[in-house]
């Protein structure tokens, strides 16, 4: 089985998320499909708090994929379902993380999401 450049962009994001921002592998969840709009989507990762809600949803690209404006609306499309209050969109290369405000409609770009088990989870 040869490694797809995407899925290779997923495993070194779910290690990010494991032991540099302390996530349990427990709350991280992989490729499963959602219905928005009555159509099945597939997001790539998003991970949970311990209460089960959503804390942060991540998009996956290729390296050789440039991150646009493309790949945001297809996060933020998915988010509008999921409402997570974090996104990140990353191709390996290049990470962008921003936090959701669901009242008011708006984000707010970050340096980084933030680590587990903080007060901004």
């Amino acid at each position: 089985m040869v490694l797809q450049a995407e899925e290779w962009v997923r495993q070194h994001c779910v290690h990010y998320l494991i032991h540099e921002k302390k996530y349990p592998i427990s709350l991280i969840n992989v490729e499963k499909t959602i219905l928005i709009n009555g159509l099945k989507k597939r997001y790539d990762i998003v991970v949970f708090n311990p209460d089960g809600s959503l804390a942060i949803v991540v998009e996956c690209k290729a390296p050789k994929v440039k991150i646009t404006q493309a790949a945001f609306d297809q996060i933020a499309r998915y988010n509008l379902v999921l409402k997570a209050p974090y996104l990140m969109v990353t191709n390996g290369l290049n990470h962008y993380f921003c936090s959701m405000n669901h009242v008011l409609g708006n984000y707010e770009f970050l340096e980084t999401i933030p680590l587990y088990n903080t007060k901004d989870i």
